[in-house]
């Protein structure tokens, strides 16, 4: 063997050693295109365990190996890196993604790079593949990239290198109109994002600066000319190496529509309640402070705005009892509605009017109100009431009054509507029930008396106990009291007429 083919053995037999041990990975091949060695790294990145399992040479690389770009593209058999390098080409930073043919689900991404060894007199003696394997830096690549563009948000990229544009996503384009090549590799001069931005100067300080822009409203140049409101902030960031500033937008104009329309419909809520003729007043749900009362509302009351805006309701006092107060609004609470419940209202001199009160819940400058509506229903009050004081006299003794015209009484005295929360049959003694019972069936306190076994006196107290609670000052409003809560019907069915 002679010296120059020892000496040639010799220093590769060394090359190999010092690179064994390299995290990269690296592929001898001879001038002829033969794979000649491999350390560890480099068919770890390929899943083997020995070169041979790598091919032949390059052709058969070629075979047993799939190698795609990164934009999915596959890589054609003639531009494989080992091809490439085994025809004596000189590249860098290639990105490839290798899967073996044989196992298609297994995937590696490689950034691969070339060299030529030289002998003593300066002709390629072997070529060299150096790899590195970027798999788990593209994953992050692909996991980011997949997220900017589902993002509903419009974002672009700069590189802060140059202040040029190097990634859009989808939300951007449709909010602006313009197409990635209108935005790809623009300057932010150009496509200006911080145009008419309120603290622009700041925004250019940080951008030089690689800082965080706080969210400001700006303006973005549309691809017609014309503009549109955004809020604009901006993150810095690092991708691929370069250090970036991620810009992402909130449109402004769906909120300027909604903001639009909410203060047309306030105001023709507004014109409205002014106008209308029945007295109406808004107040805060959560402390119940007047808002707003129409001059209606004022009127009937005999109140001037000053003693009633900005007062609670409770101050005000325009629910004559308070405890009726209180379970009016308690009940408007809890239901966020009520229709038609019978108050009686207290005007400013003290006088009494009876009212049936509505109402209901509503959102007013983002706060939950209430809108409370009063009609008057004095007239109304005043006929029934003389109808039944009608018939009370001409019927002292409702002993004989028929199931039809208690029916009819009924529907006298009973309002449609529901009522607020009062006295249960259930909160009555046993005896006292027994007394409405008979009450119901039309005996005087005499037969009552009879009945029970109780002495008159006893009976007229329990009658008077039985009027109380129910809050009733006749026998025909208690036989009404019964009446609307079903209670006692089997007696009435069986009395029939008399």
């Amino acid at each position: 063997m002679s010296q120059d083919i020892l000496t040639t053995e010799t220093n590769r037999r060394q090359l190999q050693q010092i690179i064994a041990g390299l995290s990269d990975g690296v592929i001898l091949l001879e001038i002829d295109q033969t794979l000649l060695w491999a350390n560890d790294a480099a068919l770890a990145m390929h899943g083997v365990s020995h070169i041979s399992e790598l091919g032949g040479d390059a052709a058969e690389y070629a075979k047993r190996f799939t190698l795609r770009y990164r934009n999915n593209h596959a890589v054609a058999l003639e531009n494989y890196p080992i091809s490439r390098v085994a025809r004596g080409e000189n590249f860098s930073d290639v990105l490839v993604e290798v899967s073996p043919v044989a196992d298609p689900e297994r995937m590696w991404v490689h950034n691969v790079r070339s060299m030529t060894l030289d002998d003593r007199d300066g002709e390629p003696e072997s070529r060299v593949l150096i790899l590195s394997d970027v798999t788990e830096w593209a994953s992050a690549e692909q996991r980011f990239e997949k997220t900017f563009n589902a993002n509903p948000a419009p974002a672009v990229i700069c590189r802060l290198g140059d202040l040029r544009f190097i990634k859009v996503n989808p939300g951007f384009l449709e909010m602006t109109g313009l197409t990635r090549d209108q935005v790809i590799g623009r300057s932010v001069y150009e496509l200006d994002v911080l145009e008419n931005a309120e603290k622009k100067d700041l925004a250019i300080e940080r951008l030089r600066e690689h800082g965080t822009i706080p969210q400001m409203q700006a303006e973005l140049r549309m691809i017609d000319g014309s503009s549109k409101q955004v809020i604009v902030a901006g993150q810095p960031l690092e991708l691929n190496d370069e250090d970036c500033m991620l810009f992402s937008f909130v449109d402004m104009e769906p909120r300027h529509k909604v903001e639009v329309a909410l203060r047309h419909s306030e105001e023709r809520f507004a014109k409205a309640f002014r106008l209308s003729p029945v007295p109406t007043l808004v107040c805060n749900a959560e402390n119940q402070v007047v808002i707003d009362a129409n001059q209606a509302f004022l009127d009937i009351l005999s109140y001037p705005s000053e003693e009633v805006l900005g007062k609670t309701a409770l101050e005000v006092a325009f629910v004559a009892d308070k405890n009726t107060h209180l379970r009016l609004f308690s009940a408007l609470e809890k239901a966020g509605r009520l229709d038609g419940v019978d108050v009686q209202v207290r005007k400013k001199g003290g006088e009494l009017i009876d009212c049936a009160i509505s109402a209901d819940s509503m959102v007013l400058q983002d706060s939950p109100c209430y809108l409370l509506v009063l009609m008057n229903i004095t007239e109304r009050k005043r006929t029934e009431l003389e109808l039944v004081a009608a018939i009370e006299e001409v019927m002292k003794d409702a002993s004989w009054f028929s199931r039809t015209l208690i029916e009819k009484l009924a529907n006298v005295k009973h309002v449609n509507s529901p009522q607020l929360p009062s006295v249960s049959f259930t909160d009555l003694t046993a005896r006292e029930r027994d007394v409405l019972g008979l009450i119901c069936e039309g005996l005087a306190d005499k037969e009552i008396a009879a009945r029970l076994k109780l002495a008159p006196n006893t009976v007229r107290n329990h009658v008077a106990t039985v009027y109380s609670k129910l809050d009733v000052h006749s026998r025909s409003e208690a036989i009404v009291w019964a009446r609307e809560r079903g209670l006692f019907s089997g007696d009435w069915r069986a009395k029939g007429q008399r």
